[in-house]
């Protein structure tokens, strides 16, 4: 299946400002089961400038299951090219079963084996395994929660317990990342790869107020290094502004309106500068990104003082 977010709050990919709203469309078309006028779209998006390493993944998800392999294999080369590495989620990735008959798809497999094998020549690889293991405990929990959500209440016995069966989760994954943290700093990309990487942000951002903010900034000087997302500073950053009570900078949180029982945006400063400030972190403009949620929404205009 395509790449998505890590989290419901976690951005996918970069878009680059005049293709964003037709990657979102490409996304929704492939989300509709219309896999062609997906690929389509992505096309459309690269012609007007440089596509991530996720939404040409993304694209050749569309094209496999379109059945235009040629246009796949073209979208998946593109993506290893770019530095695409998720070597076990290609081949699990059943979007592209069509393509394993295919002469070429060997080829791209043997590949990215030798690219990822220098790659991870360097890892810390126990690590790299604990982290993995971590990250797959703190987004298996969260995958069970969104359809749970659609069967049970939330004042249910049923969701009561996921809700808890997290809250365990959670704080254990938490104590194991702090005393990786304390021992061997910020695990970035070079010492244990991209996803285990991540590990370490998604377990701080689901912890309390005091964890995210004893953090913040060595993930800001991982990022400064290149070794962390940029992305995900914005994010934790907004994170611990809403829980101290600021206004947030990226528009990345959201919040729900009790009057209202609909989710929507926590008050974001300059709100008129917002999309600036989020291209410059890596994120996708602010009305995109609301898409997911099924919210619409337009970055307010700045004040001309008139």
């Amino acid at each position: 299946m395509k790449t998505t977010f890590l989290t419901a709050l976690l951005i996918a990919s970069m878009a680059v400002a005049g293709s964003a709203q037709s990657i979102g469309e490409a996304s929704a078309k492939y989300d509709a089961e219309e896999y062609k006028a997906s690929g389509e779209m992505y096309e459309k998006a690269f012609a007007k400038g440089k596509g991530s390493t996720t939404d040409y993944y993304n694209a050749a998800c569309s094209w496999a299951l379109a059945g235009n392999k040629n246009k796949a294999f073209a979208n998946l080369e593109q993506a290893v090219d770019k530095g695409y590495i998720n070597l076990s989620h290609l081949k699990q990735d059943t979007d592209l079963n069509s393509l394993h008959g295919d002469k070429r798809w060997d080829a791209l497999v043997q590949d990215l084996e030798k690219k990822v094998a220098v790659l991870e020549a360097n890892y810390n690889k126990p690590l790299k395994a604990q982290l993995e293991q971590i990250y797959e405990t703190d987004q298996g929990i969260r995958r069970k929660i969104g359809p749970a959500q659609e069967k049970y209440s939330p004042d249910s016995p049923e969701m009561q317990a996921l809700w808890k069966e997290m809250r365990t989760i959670d704080l254990e994954n938490k104590k194991a990342v702090v005393a990786i943290l304390e021992e061997h700093g910020w695990p970035g990309k070079s010492l244990v790869g991209s996803e285990a990487s991540s590990a370490a942000f998604l377990v701080i951002q689901h912890s309390d107020k005091e964890t995210m903010e004893k953090y913040l900034p060595m993930l800001r000087e991982a990022a400064d290094k290149g070794e962390a997302a940029k992305s995900q500073v914005a994010l934790m950053e907004d994170r611990v502004r809403m829980n101290n009570g600021q206004p947030q900078l990226y528009g990345s949180q959201l919040k729900m309106n009790n009057e209202t029982g609909q989710y929507e945006l926590h008050t974001i400063e300059d709100e008129a500068n917002v999309d600036k400030r989020r291209e410059e972190m890596g994120l996708e403009p602010l009305a995109d990104y609301m898409k997911r949620f099924g919210i619409e929404y337009k970055v307010p205009q700045a004040n001309s003082g008139k």
